[in-house]
């Protein structure tokens, strides 16, 4: 796997942060945010395998199989642990993970997290998908359609029909380690009663939701996001900071 790799501005005792992308796009979305978070964290970008610049496998690979190539990148890299951020898609490879492998993951930010089980169609998830498109910053256009076309039709709708399978609000209530939901307030993918119930269904966690910001948050409201996401990793070794289980915030 691919990958893109901020560690030359934090100490090395800073923690390490893998930033997870979502469907048919690859990491380079995520960039805005890593460049924020690397000032106080060790920040990885890998590209998951099909997308971006890592391998195209021959059969398209669904979410845990993904998550499996995670964990083996991660491996690679010399990665034990490591917290987790994450976009759309690429929460559901995160919550397999966790769900999985719970010692990998020290405490994860599912950012925008799909799918909304009331809304499970393909068709309502493009439509909204679609709706979602003028609310992000123009500059995230040429970068998604560029990674969708090196992605490919096949591969991007056969990740789609994985993504709608994946059963995302049975797999949450295992996630026993930190964890924050964000959420775009002008998101129509995300919509606010479902991040609410995401938030409900997992035992430690709480919802923030970014007014101003669409589905992309990791890339229309990068400072934002990178600084509730460093405010929730020191929470992590300040325990008295921590919120109350589900509390929902706005900034």
């Amino acid at each position: 796997m691919h990958a893109r790799v901020f560690v030359e501005r934090a100490p090395v005792s800073a923690p390490s942060v893998v930033l997870v992308h979502g469907l048919g796009v690859s990491g380079r979305y995520m960039i805005p945010t890593a460049e924020v978070l690397s000032t106080e964290a060790r920040v990885y970008v890998p590209d998951l395998p099909g997308f971006g610049q890592s391998a195209k496998p021959a059969r398209v690979l669904g979410v845990e199989e993904l998550s499996n190539s995670l964990a083996a990148w991660m491996d690679s890299v010399g990665l034990e642990q490591a917290a987790f951020v994450a976009n759309s898609f690429g929460c559901q490879v995160v919550v397999e993970l966790a769900a999985r492998r719970p010692e990998r993951v020290t405490c994860a930010v599912l950012v925008a997290p799909t799918i909304d089980p009331r809304r499970r169609t393909a068709t309502r998830q493009v439509l909204r998908f679609l709706l979602n498109i003028p609310r992000e910053r123009l500059s995230l256009l040429p970068v998604a359609f560029a990674d969708y076309l090196t992605a490919g039709i096949y591969r991007g709708l056969r990740t789609l029909r994985y993504a709608l399978n994946d059963l995302i609000e049975e797999k949450l209530p295992l996630m026993m380690m930190p964890v924050l939901i964000v959420r775009g307030g002008r998101d129509p993918i995300v919509p606010q009663d479902w991040a609410e119930e995401a938030a409900r269904l997992v035992r430690s966690t709480r919802l923030h939701v970014i007014p101003h910001a669409a589905h992309a948050v990791n890339h229309n409201s990068p400072e934002e996001l990178a600084r509730v996401v460093l405010s929730f990793l020191r929470e992590q070794h300040e325990p008295d900071l921590i919120l109350q289980s589900g509390e929902i915030v706005s900034l």
